[in-house]
């Protein structure tokens, strides 16, 4: 990584450099605005976990789109909370289809087939699904590879080009992340 001194210090540069595809601008521009963004998503979405999920893409999302920032159009401060304001209605609106599908299935399920059994099969995987999506990005990946796809930690090394040592170590986390999140989202629970 490039020392400090060779990063732009101003905002307007910085956003620049990013534009130019300069990654050290990238990390500035993160430690610049990061916090900024993370609290807004957090007012927004009263989670600190999702707020950080909605963060990293806010700033993914500006890295891929970077060739579309205009200056003259408005500040970087602008351009970031526009992108965040896409991503946390995005995140938004998947929590809301979530709800809607398990108080739908729920429901469906709850009355066409009073098999509890069976209602509460869809509802845990609803549940899985549901808490598998808080998960960081590269974990949920690695534990979607794997569970839904059937691929081996190696198979998932060679897609997706990671070590196989960081699969390994992304599924490990992964699964204990999960399993601490679905203890917390016992039925009894919610």
């Amino acid at each position: 990584m490039p020392d400090r001194a060779e990063v732009p210090g101003s905002g307007d540069a910085l956003a620049a450099g990013l534009a130019r595809g300069d990654e050290a601008c990238l990390v500035a521009v993160y430690r610049q605005w990061g916090p900024r963004v993370q609290a807004l998503a957090r007012r927004a979405l009263g989670d600190s976990r999702e707020a950080e999920d909605v963060a990293q893409q806010v700033f993914l999302a500006a890295w891929r789109g970077r060739r579309g920032y205009r200056p003259e159009l408005g500040s970087p401060t602008a351009w970031l909370t526009g992108i965040a304001r896409r991503k946390i209605a995005d995140a938004l609106a998947a929590r809301s289809r979530r709800a809607a599908l398990v108080e739908g299935v729920g429901a469906r399920y709850g009355i066409e087939r009073p098999h509890h059994e069976e209602v509460d099969a869809v509802l845990d995987r609803v549940l899985v699904a549901e808490e598998l999506a808080r998960l960081p990005t590269a974990q949920r990946t690695v534990l979607c590879l794997t569970f839904y796809e059937d691929l081996t930690q190696s198979q998932i090394a060679e897609r997706t080009g990671w070590p196989l040592g960081t699969v390994k170590s992304h599924a490990r986390r992964g699964m204990h992340r999960l399993r601490s999140l679905l203890r917390d989202a016992a039925p009894g629970d919610r």
